[in-house]
């Protein structure tokens, strides 16, 4: 099986400004490094099994209960973990969306039906997904906001879908990763169903709320303990570093950098739309710290050599050549960016 490609290859784009992976474009804050560089004295002992004190803090902070969180080596491994301890024999995919579900489910020799986005429709969600969802369909995977359209799918068919994947007996996984950067998180988010629906999962990550992309720090939210016993029983003793752990404990106190970076990405994803408009692409109404775009073929290549990186979107399944993610990033960075495009567009 080809092995999927991600965006953040920085190590093979040296010197490179890094517009293809998105996290908070405030960086790292400090308080985290410091306590990354603290748990270095424990470095001689093993993690704590479990991590028991993060999931407090993590129930406190999604306002859930400690026994609804899941933690993970990045929300990769719990998407593989889930997939394995469900182990499918059928599972529902829109497309695009994440290549990551397509390939967790593939490891487990899942049949993966893929549900084709309309591009008249800009890629949104619509009621027709309910007729998809058969009996047949052992598992659903919905990213919301999609990835990498960054479109929002809204929460009353989000509910009918939830309902009608119960009535069918599908586990619906649905990964919150990006709703940290939506306007109004609070009004797409499905914790509020976690104690009455056994069959919902939800995947979140430390990753690109609090850039740490390197760290890898994941969870998942669910109602199901007999599920969440069994994932954990599936994984390694040790999967959350110490080192993660204490990133994740200090990060959850981060709540005005968190604003911070969500009213700069607000700011930020309005400049980057109007600029790519007006230079002539086609540009998607996407609510998340990324924009997704249409341009040449070439772009990513011109791109690549004036020193910027972008996500070429072309291996997505559902996609071809000419389709583009860039993330948000500081304004300096996004006028580079945009001066980029502009000595592309005169050069044509």
């Amino acid at each position: 099986m080809e092995k999927h490609i991600h965006g953040g290859d920085v190590y093979h784009h040296q010197g490179c400004i890094d517009f293809s992976a998105n996290c908070n474009p405030l960086g790292t804050p400090e308080g985290i490094k410091r306590a990354i560089i603290e748990s270095l004295d424990h470095i001689n002992d093993y993690p704590q099994v479990g991590c028991a004190p993060l999931k407090e803090a993590i129930a406190e902070y999604e306002n859930v209960k400690a026994g609804q969180v899941i933690c993970g080596n990045g929300a990769a491994e719990v998407i593989f973990s889930l997939c394995r301890a469900v182990n499918p024999k059928k599972a529902l995919v829109p497309a695009p969306t994440f290549a990551e579900y397509q390939q967790a489910l593939y490891s487990t020799d899942c049949q993966v039906e893929f549900f084709p986005l309309d591009e008249k429709k800009q890629f949104a969600l619509g009621e027709d997904f309910l007729e998809a969802l058969t009996e047949e369909i052992h598992i659903l995977f919905l990213c919301n906001p999609n990835n990498p359209t960054g479109l929002l799918i809204e929460k009353p068919l989000l509910e009918k879908i939830l309902k009608r994947c119960r009535e069918r007996n599908i586990l619906m996984a649905v990964d919150e990763c990006f709703l940290d950067f939506v306007q109004a998180p609070e009004a797409y988010t499905l914790k509020e169903y976690l104690d009455t629906y056994d069959n919902l999962f939800l995947l979140k990550a430390f990753t690109k709320r609090y850039a740490i992309a390197g760290v890898r720090l994941g969870y998942g939210l669910c109602g199901n303990r007999s599920l969440l016993e069994k994932m954990e029983s599936m994984s390694q003793p040790w999967n959350v570093s110490s080192m993660a752990q204490a990133a994740g404990l200090a990060a959850l106190k981060e709540k005005e950098y968190v604003e911070a970076g969500r009213q700069m990405t607000f700011a930020e994803l309005a400049y980057l739309k109007e600029e790519l408009t007006r230079l002539g692409y086609l540009v998607y109404p996407s609510q998340a710290n990324y924009v997704f775009f249409t341009g040449p073929v070439d772009l990513y290549e011109k791109l690549e050599q004036k020193k910027i990186l972008i996500r070429d979107c072309s291996n997505y399944t559902g996609l071809s050549k000419g389709y583009y993610r860039v993330a948000v990033k500081n304004h300096e960075e996004n006028q580079q960016l945009v001066k980029a495009l502009e000595e592309i567009d005169a050069s044509r």
